[in-house]
């Protein structure tokens, strides 16, 4: 209603109820609403009368810091891309034009160009942190095709200075990446934005190879990161079947020979617990090729559920 306000002129009651597809008595209780919130709407009599906002008014910019615009923007695109939200896609459209129509317009455009080069590969789990400062300059740098000036610190501790071409920036599993060709290596890598410690934009531009896809770089990337366990599992079943249980994130799957069913799965992981209750979960033969510890904990997964297979009630 308060949009409808701001286009200026007066409103009868009977317009507002067909705008807003409600009855006359709610368009009143938005108006006392709107009153309440210290909004200057103005009651006009007589035969062409209705509201109308006092004259001047406009709607104060939103202020928001720099991490609490980023906050709410990811928070509504990356619900609506990942289907958490639970309202249709019209409304969150609507609520994040909203929200970025009234930010200043330095920040705006900083957002603007992180909404358009952000990939989305699946729902987080947990919050997508990262430095937003950081954030929005490699979106910025993606998007203009901007060389970057990088300083990293690598997993391992080793920190590091380098000029990145950033090709995309990819939201995965609770982590933001970045991913492009590094001067340091003369190769694509692919970055955790929260180790970035510094970043400035370059003159100069780049292209991006035709065809490059920042999310599946990522998602490759991530698969063949080294790990303290290579497992190997070969599985009599299709590759979307599989994919279902073991997504490119966690598994490479390679086919065997065209002529069979068998699928073979590599996967890299700090630790095996979690690798038997999948393999159950997909219900397809399989053998593990290595390692050994990987068999002894699928039969002793198989042996706990015979035993509560076998478990009667009250034991």
């Amino acid at each position: 209603m308060l949009e409808i306000l701001q286009r200026g002129g007066t409103w009868t009651v009977a317009e507002l109820a067909e705008r807003l597809d409600v009855d006359e008595r709610t368009v009143r209780r938005y108006v006392g609403h709107l009153l309440d919130l210290d909004i200057p709407v103005r009651s006009v009599r007589g035969r062409h009368g209705g509201y109308r906002l006092s004259p001047g008014y406009r709607m104060p910019p939103l202020m928001l810091t720099d991490e609490e615009a980023l906050a709410v923007l990811l928070g509504l695109v990356a619900g609506r891309r990942a289907g958490l939200l639970s309202t249709s896609v019209a409304a969150a459209e609507s609520a994040v034009a909203k929200v970025r129509r009234v930010l200043p317009e330095a920040l705006g455009r900083r957002l603007d160009a992180l909404l358009e080069i952000a990939d989305f590969t699946a729902p987080a789990r947990s919050a997508l942190t990262a430095e937003a400062e950081v954030l929005l300059t490699v979106a910025e740098a993606a998007r203009d095709r901007r060389p970057v000036d990088l300083g990293y610190i690598a997993g391992h501790g080793g920190a590091s200075e380098r000029v990145v071409h950033p090709y995309g920036v990819v939201a995965h599993s609770g982590r933001w990446y970045l991913t492009g060709f590094d001067s340091a290596s003369g190769q694509v890598r692919t970055f955790r934005v929260d180790r970035i410690t510094t970043v400035e934009m370059r003159v100069g531009t780049f292209d991006v190879p035709v065809g490059f896809d920042p999310a599946q770089r990522v998602l490759t990337a991530i698969a063949e990161t080294p790990y303290q366990h290579e497992v190997s599992v070969r599985i009599r079943s299709t590759p979307e079947q599989i994919r279902s249980v073991f997504p490119p994130s966690v598994a490479k799957l390679e086919e065997i020979d065209p002529g069979t069913s068998w699928v073979r799965a590599r996967i890299r992981a700090q630790r095996l617990e979690w690798i038997p209750p999948l393999l159950a979960a997909l219900d397809r033969p399989f053998v593990v090729e290595q390692p050994d510890a990987l068999r002894d904990l699928v039969r002793a997964l198989a042996s706990r559920l015979a035993g509560h297979a076998d478990a009667r009630q009250g034991d």
